[in-house]
């Protein structure tokens, strides 16, 4: 059989073998570079870590700086190694070529890029913490942990959210625990019969007697408007701002107004509606006395 058409085969399999021979110990050197930069990385990062814990900055954004420099390692490591398999490849040649393929790779993965540029900048800003009860388009809860890609937020329900941190970065973030005390606020109506001062001073005894509302802090009680029914009030006090206290400072400052109004004798009222007829419907005295 004739075998000499296989001959450039055999010639170019050769080549390749020696060539790989040859670039065996390039190779090694290479891969020992790559084995001093996963000990580097770790070592950097220990001692930075070190450095950051004895400072005040937020555990997100140390982790965060403690990414980068990882990240920083590991592209000079295996930019060593490159150069010495490919001796030819130039620092400036592979910076270079990772401008023009960051181009391309900047276009791939739009959206991974804007996340982790908006998750830098959320780690950066001073006001939403890990444990910080957050409500943004609707959705609210606890921010467990700010990561480069997405935030985590757990719902009052227990349940998990996984929020992209370009949602958070690009639209209104209301922080319910930025402040250990929040103002609440309640609408009150009292009849039209009621004597008003009267009226407000149960309603702010009421309210100064529980023992969520902040002593410290100032109860106010304004009357609001003539509504149809009633004269309204407006009744603000200061609670805790976890949303557990925020129910309960509620729900105890209700009853107690409702309780108070009772003692007092001062009616909430329904809505009142009176009724007029074009014509007589013509219902008689006695019949309205059977129906009773």
């Amino acid at each position: 059989m004739d075998i000499e058409f296989l001959a450039p085969l055999t010639e170019k399999i050769e080549g390749m073998a020696i060539g790989l021979i040859q670039a065996l110990p390039s190779i090694g050197l290479a891969f020992a570079a790559l084995i001093l930069t996963w000990c580097a990385s770790l070592f950097v990062q220990k001692l930075f870590g070190k450095i950051f814990s004895t400072s005040h900055m937020r555990r997100s954004l140390i982790d965060f700086f403690l990414l980068l420099i990882r990240i920083s390692v590991w592209i000079f490591g295996i930019l060593m190694a490159l150069t010495i398999i490919f001796p030819s490849m130039t620092p400036a040649k592979m910076l270079a070529g990772l401008g023009i393929g960051g181009i391309a790779v900047g276009f791939a993965f739009k959206d991974v890029f804007e996340n982790f540029m908006a998750g830098a900048m959320i780690m950066l800003r001073k006001p939403m913490r890990i444990g910080d009860y957050i409500e943004c388009e609707g959705l609210n809860g606890r921010v467990e942990t700010i990561t480069i890609r997405d935030t985590h937020i757990r719902r009052t329900d227990d349940q998990l959210v996984l929020v992209p941190n370009s949602f958070l970065f690009s639209n209104p973030v209301y922080i319910r625990t930025d402040k250990d005390l929040r103002r609440f606020t309640v609408i009150c109506g009292v009849s039209y019969d009621t004597d008003l001062d009267e009226a407000a001073e149960v309603i702010s005894k009421a309210v100064k007697a529980q023992d969520v509302v902040h002593q410290d802090k100032p109860i106010q009680v304004f009357a609001r408007e003539f509504n149809s029914s009633s004269v309204d009030f407006t009744i603000r006090w200061w609670s805790k701002s976890k949303p557990i206290d925020m129910h309960t400072s509620r729900d105890k400052v209700l009853r107690a107004i409702k309780r108070a109004l009772d003692d007092a004798n001062i009616e909430i009222p329904f809505p009142y509606r009176t009724l007029t007829f074009k014509e007589n419907l013509g219902i008689s005295t006695d019949e309205v006395q059977e129906t009773k």
